[in-house]
């Protein structure tokens, strides 16, 4: 075998020209699929931190009727929901997948916050002690809410970076008073996102989303709650997965273990839902998948080019090599010997062609990623793939030949000029 190795290389240096034109479709292929893989891959990644945001594996779990949330700044409290218990979270927490939950309660585009007077127009948040860790938040400046904030229904309030920077421009918050449902509050920090993932906005309503989720938000104890708004409601859970993969089994069995304690008829059509980015990330990841499966198997028509390519020049060389051929087998060579020595030689050669193809395909998908602004991944797999596709095509294209020099009649051969 590795005699057999060495005198394709060998033979592969001795016509270089001829050899580098009969890889070429071979490379121009392998590239292709490379190149389309890395850009389809990258865009998956893509598809699916644009989904998911800052990369903190939050599933939400939501009150619903009808498939839509129920907003209750808006609505009253639905009979037979009521308040989630330390019983459920704890459930909650001890599924597997899971590493922390969080339960809040949540107003948007509240009015009711001040600063003299100047109205607040961003999200109200009343927060356990875990809101900040699951979603990814550290203290930017300040303190965080400590235990006897919550024990003594202390009116202290936390200020993201953005509403701080739209409440007290060029100010600093710490120490200012905020009035909040007529009631003072004292700010005591403010925190930041650990993530600097900024989305892509290509539409008006995710410039509304996006647009939304930057006016900032105003944190509360939730023991609070009850006193802000007059009554004590239903929470929504946050819950941080171990990983991206597992959210969507984390948020399937969440609704299950809430909508457990529902006492709410069939026909209300309430429950708990989570929302299921990873799958929506999936679906559009099949539609980019579709359609580049198409380019794939156009890219594979050079490869077939590129087989018939070696098959052609693999003949060439029988016929070159007849004297060679009928030589050894006139001393004994048998026509296996004869049939592999020609196979290792295609082989050899179309898989060095496929190791060019795959640098060449990273490098092409480089390109295409400066030139266009996608995003690109290398899959290993798929290269290995590629390198191992190539070698099958030396196999097969240069079996006819392989099996033309191993049925030559050595006395034929020998007469051959």
């Amino acid at each position: 075998m590795f005699e057999n190795i060495g005198l394709s290389f060998q033979g592969i240096w001795n016509h270089k020209l001829r050899s580098l034109l009969t890889m070429l479709g071979i490379i121009i292929g392998i590239a292709s699929i490379i190149a389309i893989v890395s850009t389809i891959k990258g865009t998956n990644e893509q598809i699916k931190q644009q989904l998911i945001g800052a990369g903190n594996n939050v599933v939400k779990v939501q009150l619903c009727q009808g498939g839509y949330q129920i907003n209750l700044q808006y609505n009253s409290i639905p009979d037979g929901v009521g308040v989630l218990s330390e019983d459920t979270r704890a459930q909650l927490e001890e599924l597997d997948g899971v590493l922390d939950v969080s339960l809040y309660r949540e107003r948007t585009y509240v009015e009711n916050v001040y600063r003299q007077n100047s109205a607040f127009n961003g999200t109200m948040r009343g927060i356990d002690s875990n809101y900040f860790d699951v979603n990814g938040y550290h203290l930017y400046l300040g303190r965080g809410f400590t235990q006897s904030d919550y024990e003594n229904y202390s009116k202290v309030a936390i200020l993201d970076q953005a509403a701080a920077e739209s409440i007290f421009p060029g100010e600093n918050p710490l120490g200012q008073i905020l009035e909040i449902y007529q009631e003072p509050f004292t700010v005591v920090g403010v925190v930041a996102q650990r993530s600097t993932y900024e989305p892509q906005i290509n539409s008006y309503e995710e410039y509304s989303l996006y647009v939304g989720s930057q006016s900032g938000a105003v944190y509360l104890p939730d023991t609070l709650w009850p006193i802000i708004c007059q009554y004590d409601e239903p929470q929504t859970v946050d819950i941080q997965a171990r990983s991206t993969d597992d959210m969507t089994s984390v948020g399937r069995e969440a609704e299950e273990i809430i909508n457990a304690t529902l006492s709410v008829s069939d026909e209300s059509d309430i429950s708990y839902a989570s929302t299921d980015v990873l799958e929506q990330a999936q679906q559009l990841q099949q539609l980019a998948n579709a359609t580049n499966q198409q380019l794939i198997w156009i890219a594979s028509i050079s490869l077939l080019v590129g087989g018939i390519g070696v098959m052609n020049i693999m003949l060439v060389t029988v016929t070159e090599r007849t004297r060679e051929i009928g030589l050894k087998k006139a001393i004994g060579a048998r026509r296996s010997r004869i049939l592999w020595q020609f196979l290792t030689e295609a082989a050899v050669l179309t898989s060095l062609g496929g190791v060019i193809g795959v640098l060449a395909g990273i490098g092409m998908a480089q390109v295409v990623s400066r030139v266009a602004g996608s995003p690109t991944a290398i899959s290993v797999p798929a290269t290995l793939i590629a390198v191992l596709f190539s070698m099958l095509i030396g196999v097969i294209f240069g079996l006819m030949p392989a099996v033309k020099a191993a049925n030559l009649n050595p006395i034929d051969a020998l007469r051959r000029e």
